[in-house]
């Protein structure tokens, strides 16, 4: 094995996943899967992120010979849902309900691999400042929210909104790299590129 071989399928095209398995030198392989992700009626959010990242690794399965790992986020403001925004106003209008309080990110993973299919849940608190409505509107005009759950992105220049974290800053930028490494080991795919013994990193 050089370091540049895959050990692990990546059922998704997110470029902060794949930089994110980079940076505990876990070398992917990429194959972007299309899942339904309407919620079921009356399903919490966190059975909601771990439905979608289970069906996630279970496809990606189907089109690599290595484990293969799904994982979704959501952006959870008492108790609701943030997708995707659909344009300005609606971006606008998410990320003044997020001014100056808390929510919750959930973010889930799961691998399938020689162990089955294992998964995990994080929960993360994040604490927004107030955010002005024109700092809104520019915002949007740098296009950075317009493909992100909740319309912020807290590794890009939505990070000055944040005033602090509770939990995992790696699961609100898209994988908890503690719970996705521990997954990784129970299916035998090697961390910084070369195998550990599981005592060595438990």
């Amino acid at each position: 094995m050089t370091a540049r071989d895959p050990v692990l399928c990546l059922a998704s095209a997110s470029p902060r996943r794949r930089d994110l398995l980079a940076s505990i030198g876990v070398t992917v392989t990429v194959h972007p899967v299309d899942v339904d992700e309407t919620p079921l009626p009356g399903e919490p959010a966190d059975a909601y992120v771990t439905r979608l990242a289970r069906d996630k690794a279970r496809l990606g399965a189907g089109l690599s010979p290595l484990p293969s790992l799904g994982s979704d986020t959501a952006v959870v403001r008492d108790g609701e849902i943030l997708g995707k925004p659909e344009g300005p106003e609606h971006a606008a209008a998410m990320l003044r309900s997020l001014s100056g309080r808390s929510h919750e990110v959930l973010t889930a993973v799961a691998v399938s691999g020689p162990a089955g299919l294992v998964d995990a849940c994080v929960a993360t608190r994040v604490v927004m400042r107030p955010i002005l409505d024109a700092e809104i509107a520019a915002y949007w005009a740098t296009g950075e929210p317009a493909d992100k759950a909740g319309g912020y992105a807290i590794q890009g220049l939505a990070a000055v909104f944040v005033e602090r974290l509770e939990g995992s800053h790696s699961a609100v930028v898209g994988l908890p790299l503690f719970e996705t490494a521990a997954l990784l080991r129970r299916q035998g795919v090697p961390l910084w590129n070369r195998a550990l013994p599981a005592a060595a990193m438990s």
